[in-house]
């Protein structure tokens, strides 16, 4: 969703190919694998028997990916956003000017006194990837259980899962911090004010999370609006966010 959102806007590209290789593949794939030693929820004996004939994706279900995904989009974006914008380190340019990057030369006198390589940097795309590392670690402790609380049932309850989380991001660190892996994946080690906003965008998807259980757990059964979206046009919308 990210590569759609920043082709839409016109911004430069927030991750690179062999970013999301890396993460899809490496970052992962321990919280995934770990996820599958998760306990029983704590309602499990309260719900009534599965109807076999129901989608595995309800309608409701479907609402809360798309909801996350959206989410996650827009952090990862906004993170390579922000550092153009706003970081200290960073060349402070407008908006404006970064939807048109590529108009960026040395005769355009909207980017005057701007050295158009900056839109080139390594910055922007290590805060994207950042984000969606710490955001992906944070939808794992949400996956301790679909609809119960993290207050409830804690990640501690799964200690798989926080040894997958901790050596994924020890591998993040990793092509950050030790070369020649900064080079290979084309990142650059950032400073701690830079890492507190990576947390700042990141967290607050634990908290959505947290909104859409509740819900699930209290006012919904199962069903949204959205579940009369055929079941292969859900799939698909699922796999680009």
């Amino acid at each position: 969703f990210s590569i759609f959102l920043t082709a839409i806007l016109g911004l430069p590209e927030a991750l690179i190919p062999v970013q999301l290789l890396w993460v899809n593949l490496v970052t992962d794939g321990l919280p995934a694998t770990a996820l599958g030693f998760n306990p029983p929820d704590l309602d499990i004996m309260d719900k009534l028997p599965r109807n076999p004939r129901e989608p595995l994706i309800s309608g409701w279900l479907f609402f809360r990916y798309l909801a996350i995904g959206v989410y996650v989009g827009f952090a990862t974006v906004g993170a390579a956003t922000w550092w153009f914008l706003y970081d200290a380190e960073g060349p402070h340019v407008t908006f404006h000017q970064l939807r048109n990057f590529m108009r960026c030369t040395e005769d355009n006198p909207i980017f005057e006194g701007i050295d158009c390589e900056i839109f080139e940097s390594r910055y922007p795309t290590t805060m994207a990837l950042s984000v969606l590392v710490t955001i992906e670690m944070c939808n794992a402790l949400n996956s301790v259980s679909e609809n119960q609380s993290l207050l409830r049932m804690p990640p501690w309850l799964n200690i798989w899962l926080l040894g997958a989380i901790v050596i994924s991001m020890a591998l993040h660190f990793l092509i950050l911090y030790v070369k020649p892996f900064p080079l290979i994946f084309q990142v650059i080690p950032l400073s701690w004010p830079q890492w507190e906003k990576v947390l700042q965008i990141s967290l607050p998807v634990i908290l959505l999370d947290e909104g859409l259980k509740y819900l699930s757990r209290n006012h919904l059964d199962g069903e949204c609006p959205c579940s009369g979206i055929p079941r292969q046009l859900r799939g698909l919308l699922i796999v680009l966010l």
